[in-house]
């Protein structure tokens, strides 16, 4: 696909990691805080790494709270990503600068280092193992349409694990509107949503977007993770509401919830098909394994505009 980011079905099994040297180990679901030597390590493709040096990110060494293994120095550099960072020691972890220092969300480590004045900066481990969008940046996806001061509706929050991460990412000056239907999940969102006043948690139904109409305005991104059969649907008229022209969806696809029978490459493509008909454009796909067994991340354009000729 023309003009934009690769639509390919990248990231299998051994899902093309976005940082060039250094391996990354998770321990898996179970372990909580990642970095026990039990995931797969994952070679380095991400390209321009040193984006965002310039910009004064911390690149000192400190200690991680709760402890790394084999060694507490912890460098930290900036990720091809904007507003995400690794953190450089005997294992590689993604992180993002935790814009609520000294507090967890889900039990993540947390890494302190000193910036070049010497002040202290608190960064939070993004565990791809809880975390499907750090599971696309891991495995390769080249664009993830969030930024510092991006605007970011996220369906299907639940008790906001991943969208205290993207809190981190986008920063005081973006906003994460965040909707979840369940009464349990959200009550643990309502909790994260307390401490980070850039997140707005809704908790509805992102089936019916004029119950929250009122309350959330035009994004430049829409996330999606509701593992419902007609979440293209669901993702279609949330975009009719709230997505600007041009503005991307970056969905996680569970292939077992769209159709138990058919085989997951072939659930993807009819959910790329059904994408298409909703006036969307496909830019990139790439699937989750090992973080997450039949899932794909997939990127696609809204209401592109036609250059006149």
């Amino acid at each position: 696909f023309r003009g934009g980011g690769r639509f390919s079905d990248r990231g299998g099994s051994r899902g093309r990691g976005a940082f060039g040297g250094g391996r990354f180990s998770y321990g898996g679901e179970g372990d909580r805080g990642g970095f026990r030597g039990g995931g797969r390590g994952f070679r380095g493709g991400g390209r321009g790494g040193d984006r965002g040096a310039k910009r004064g990110t911390p690149r000192g060494h400190g200690v991680a709270r709760g402890g790394m293994r084999g060694g507490k120095k912890v460098f930290i550099e900036p990720h091809r990503h904007e507003g995400i960072f690794v953190a450089k020691g005997k294992e590689d972890a993604l992180v993002t600068r935790n814009l609520v220092t000294g507090e967890s969300v889900y039990g993540e480590k947390r890494i302190s280092v000193d910036d070049e004045n010497g002040a202290k900066v608190e960064y939070r481990v993004w565990n791809p193992f809880r975390s499907k969008l750090a599971a696309g940046i891991i495995n390769g996806l080249e664009h993830i349409h969030m930024r510092p001061g991006s605007r970011v509706l996220y369906l299907g929050a639940a008790s906001g694990t991943t969208v205290s991460h993207v809190s981190d990412l986008v920063g005081p000056k973006g906003v994460v509107y965040a909707i979840e239907f369940s009464h349990r999940s959200g009550r643990d969102l309502l909790n994260v949503a307390k401490h980070r006043t850039n997140i707005v948690p809704i908790i509805e139904d992102a089936r019916h977007p004029h119950k929250y109409r009122m309350l959330v305005g035009m994004v430049d991104c829409i996330f999606a993770d509701v593992a419902q059969p007609d979440q293209s649907r669901i993702v279609a008229v949330n975009a009719e509401h709230f997505l600007k022209n041009g503005g991307y969806a970056v969905i996680s696809v569970k292939a077992s919830c769209i159709d138990s029978v058919a085989a997951p490459e072939v659930v993807f493509a009819k959910e790329v098909d059904a994408l298409r008909k909703q006036q969307f454009t496909p830019r990139e796909q790439v699937t989750l394994e090992p973080y997450e067994r039949g899932h794909a991340m997939v990127t696609a354009q809204y209401r592109v505009q036609k250059k006149s000729s």
